[in-house]
């Protein structure tokens, strides 16, 4: 039988009591495991689920390894108030970031990948549909435009003179200063779209739209397929798109937004370096790191990259990618010592990991260390059991033989100055 809950109204009671009490009230196990020569206590239970809290639409932009807004909503909702301030040294598209200015918290996203601020910003800045439809027909398509590389094996001659003309159309303002929130919006939304796996999508059929596969492999799954690609509205297709992204959004929620994106901060800084943080201001972080080397930056964004002229070659090298488990330790404990520094006394870090090749590593185990060491104490582990996914899969995530996989957070707190 659960516990029964605290009747003293949540906002009155210490933020980790609020916390405990939940997690108490749905867990189906703990354990206390030994790491490290510490006793650390493992929650495991269905603390939030998709069912429980629907995911806002603006959250539907794909992105690799990206975890579902159900798992920061739970922790800001009960170790945070309206107005602290949240943060998340790996942003990815911005879920933890994005999260947080939907309840009303102050937010700082971080992310070395150059991608990230721009999948992550303008949802802070969303336009309306009649304001962005004006500006998609006033872009100016020329037909006789295509890339300077062959993307042939991707998009049909027409949708490529158009992704180029929308391409050269963002350039030309960004370069001139005149590149306003609706323009990023339509580059955020172009950049998801680039390619994908159904028909709303700019290409032929290739994998999922978080990673793009090189031009040789594309040329073997169009034989395999025997496809070739056929053209797509690219304007069309990114009105589709957005009227998806902009279905929950309330007028309250548009101002709410403003606010927090106007005062928000979007970092590409080494998370062991973010200098620009100040000292004791941040009252939680809930981040996921890279896990080890499963990630091949140039490969999964080089078309993403070419869009949004960045060189992806150039950016891998400012991305550390660990290939051992000894060298991500030491990066990861890099990162803990610099959330201790901007971290508020009594303010929370929740790691999110998971367990990666073949249940032989279980990270939230190594992190746990890490984090101590730091300077923080380690309030749990959190297991949130759930469904199995594809996207657990392609990571190599094997939690659960049951048909399920499982998020795993290590709690920690900051005790003093």
């Amino acid at each position: 039988m659960s516990p029964i809950k605290s009747k003293i109204p949540k906002e009155e009671r210490p933020y980790l009591d609020r916390l405990l009490d939940e997690i108490r009230y749905r867990i189906s196990g703990v354990e206390d495991i030994d790491v490290a020569s510490l006793s650390i206590p493992r929650y495991t239970g269905e603390f939030w689920t998709s069912k429980q809290r629907q995911a806002h639409s603006l959250h539907e932009v794909s992105y690799r390894a990206c975890f579902k807004p159900q798992l920061p909503n739970f922790f800001i909702e009960y170790l945070t108030k309206e107005g602290d301030a949240v943060y998340d040294p790996f942003s990815g598209r911005g879920t933890t970031v994005l999260e947080a200015g939907l309840m009303g918290r102050n937010v700082i996203a971080n992310d070395i990948n150059p991608l990230s601020a721009l999948l992550s910003r303008p949802r802070f800045f969303p336009p309306s549909l009649e304001e962005l439809m004006k500006r998609l027909n006033d872009i100016p398509m020329d037909e006789n435009e295509d890339a300077e590389i062959d993307l042939s094996m991707f998009f049909h001659p027409k949708t490529e003179a158009e992704i180029v003309s929308i391409k050269n159309y963002l350039t030309e303002r960004h370069h001139s200063g005149t590149e306003d929130d609706i323009d990023r919006w339509i580059r955020m939304v172009a950049t998801n779209r680039l390619t994908g796996h159904s028909k709303g999508f700019f290409s032929v059929y290739t994998l999922p739209p978080n990673q793009a596969v090189s031009a040789d492999s594309q040329r073997k799954i169009n034989v395999k397929m025997q496809q070739t690609p056929e053209h797509r509205d690219t304007r069309v297709i990114i009105f589709k798109k957005s009227k998806t992204l902009l279905s929950d959004i309330t007028t309250a929620e548009r101002i709410l937004l403003q606010q927090i994106g106007t005062a928000a901060r979007f970092l590409t800084s080494d998370a062991r370096e973010t200098k620009t943080i100040a000292a004791n201001s941040i009252q939680l972080t809930v981040t996921s790191p890279p896990f080890l080397d499963v990630v091949d930056y140039v490969q999964d964004n080089w078309l993403r990259c070419w869009f949004n002229d960045l060189d992806a070659a150039e950016a891998a090298k400012t991305i550390t990618m660990a290939r051992t488990l000894e060298d991500w330790s030491a990066v990861m404990f890099g990162v803990f010592r610099e959330l201790h520094r901007i971290t508020k006394p009594r303010g929370f870090v929740a790691f999110e990991v998971g367990e990666v090749r073949n249940n032989k590593i279980r990270l939230d185990e190594h992190v746990v260390p890490l984090g101590v060491k730091a300077g923080f104490s380690c309030i749990g582990i959190i297991i949130n059991e759930q469904y199995f996914t594809k996207t657990s899969n392609i990571w190599g995530v094997d939690n659960n033989e049951k048909g399920t996989n499982s998020n795993r957070i290590v709690l920690f707190r900051k005790e003093t100055k």
